[in-house]
């Protein structure tokens, strides 16, 4: 009889321990077009990001940490799936609800949230998680979006590309003290719905996915936030006038937004600090409101049973490079924000690894001691997370449309472009990519070195992902 009792024991009990709650829950956050002028992460400005800082001292924080793409919609279908863009054919822009569909590759995915429910989690979200929120439909319970980028208001305050003759395209940038108050923005509203999830109890394991929209464009925020930063105390990031004598031609025409305001206009116009002051603003904003959400974490009966893991899906320029937009391969929109919070993991760490996004999902998995998933492209990071200094094989790979790349280790990036021509930098000696080696014969090893990273094999540009604003993209588009 005990030998009986024994083996149903045995039985049970890898059931109890995947289905049980003594699985560890996950926080989720996701933050919209944040660059590393959060405090921590030691860039050219650096804004007040206590709440962020914070976090980053109780885990770890990945100073090298690259998106897989620098824009929204395949930027998350990536990190979502596990699978780079040049795996799925998603390079550029896409819906949600077609992220499965370009490729045979792509159809086989399984996504982060149906991968947590197989294993019995209760997956619950709200705000921007996928491009359209929850457009991909895998979660369990989803809050909702809100007013996504409002509320805006009647008429635009700065900015409205329709009303200047050189501009082609559409885009929601503006910028401007807006609405009065902080309960009517949407990131309120999502921690709000956060926090009280946080307040509840769970029979089984939970995955919170908590998506903030600010500081993506519309830059506005209540004028509270303004006030935080005088126009006579910011300063303005590096910027180098004659920055692209040194690049391919092709590069411009890959990094192309004719839609938005270059630095020139801005310096012209006397506004380059306003918008500065603006996305300034919003960062503090959404910094006050992942606070609410930590605290709640730390207050609730979860806090000692939840792992944490803060993102960004990509950087943004602020005037560096003649530009205010996200959509290039240059290190200031790929390098992004990471942080792992394990439950019983070191804290105030700090790991230069060159790592992705696309590591979150097996690092995750490996961190609730869930089976592994072997259609992954990432690397779990567990092994950093414990150690920052342990041996980091891997590049950082980031795609901007089918043969475009760049790939970056711990001190140099390599950009690659369809054409074959290519941009090199010394990351240590020259942050601001102001000099492009790639034509110095004594960095040839260098180059041969970081390209054994490219993908043996391109997917063809997935039909259901384009970004027509881009003349290159477009005609691409049309071609394939």
């Amino acid at each position: 009889m005990k030998i009986k009792k024994l083996l149903i024991a045995l039985l049970i009990l890898p059931i109890l321990h995947v289905f049980g709650q003594d699985k560890p829950n996950v926080l989720f956050i996701a933050i919209d077009d944040l660059n590393d002028y959060v405090n921590c992460m030691g860039g050219s400005i650096k804004v007040p990001t206590p709440n962020i800082d914070k976090l980053a001292q109780k885990g770890i924080l990945f100073t090298n940490a690259h998106c897989q793409a620098p824009i929204c919609g395949p930027s998350r279908a990536s990190i979502m799936t596990g699978l780079y863009p040049s795996t799925t054919g998603n390079y550029l822009q896409l819906n949600d609800r077609n992220i499965k569909k370009g490729n045979e590759a792509a159809n086989k995915a399984i996504f982060m949230p149906d991968y947590f429910e197989q294993y019995g989690y209760k997956s619950m979200a709200v705000g921007k998680i996928y491009h359209d929120g929850d457009g991909a439909k895998t979660f369990d319970e989803y809050g909702g979006k809100f007013s996504w980028m409002g509320p805006k208001p009647k008429e635009r305050f700065n900015y409205d590309p329709s009303k200047i003759d050189h501009k082609v395209g559409n885009t929601q940038t503006d910028w401007g003290a807006y609405p009065e108050q902080d309960s009517l923005m949407t990131d309120y509203k999502s921690a709000k719905w956060a926090v009280n999830k946080l307040q509840k109890e769970y029979d089984k394991p939970f995955f919170l996915a908590v998506g903030f929209v600010r500081p993506h464009v519309p830059w506005y925020a209540p004028q509270k936030w303004f006030d935080m930063f005088p126009l006579d105390s910011i300063e303005t990031p590096p910027y180098k006038k004659d920055d692209f004598d040194d690049i391919p031609f092709f590069a411009s025409k890959v990094a192309d937004v004719p839609m938005m305001p270059t630095t020139e206009e801005l310096i012209k116009s006397g506004k380059w600090k306003n918008v500065l002051q603006a996305y300034l603003a919003c960062i503090a904003f959404v910094d006050a409101q992942v606070g609410k959400v930590l605290d709640a974490l730390e207050n609730s009966k979860h806090a000692n049973n939840t792992i944490v893991v803060l993102w960004a899906d990509h950087g943004y320029h602020l005037g560096e490079k003649n530009r205010f937009a996200k959509q290039s391969l240059w290190e200031r929109d790929t390098r992004t924000l990471l942080i792992f919070k394990d439950i019983d993991g070191s804290s105030g760490q700090t790991c230069i690894a060159p790592v992705q996004l696309l590591d979150i999902y097996p690092t995750l998995i490996d961190m609730c001691k869930l089976p592994s998933l072997g259609l992954l492209e990432g690397n779990s990071l567990t092994s950093l997370i414990q150690n920052p200094d342990t041996k980091w094989e891997h590049a950082s790979l980031s795609f901007y449309g089918k043969g475009n790349i760049a790939i970056r280790d711990e001190r140099f990036r390599l950009i690659k472009y369809e054409d074959g021509s290519l941009e090199l930098y010394d990351m240590v000696n020259d942050r601001n990519e102001w000099y492009n080696l790639a034509k110095d014969k004594k960095y040839r090893n260098t180059i041969q070195r970081l390209a054994k990273s490219e993908p043996r094999n391109w997917a063809p540009l997935s039909k259901y992902s384009n970004y027509n604003i881009n003349e290159y993209f477009s005609k691409k588009s049309k071609a394939e």
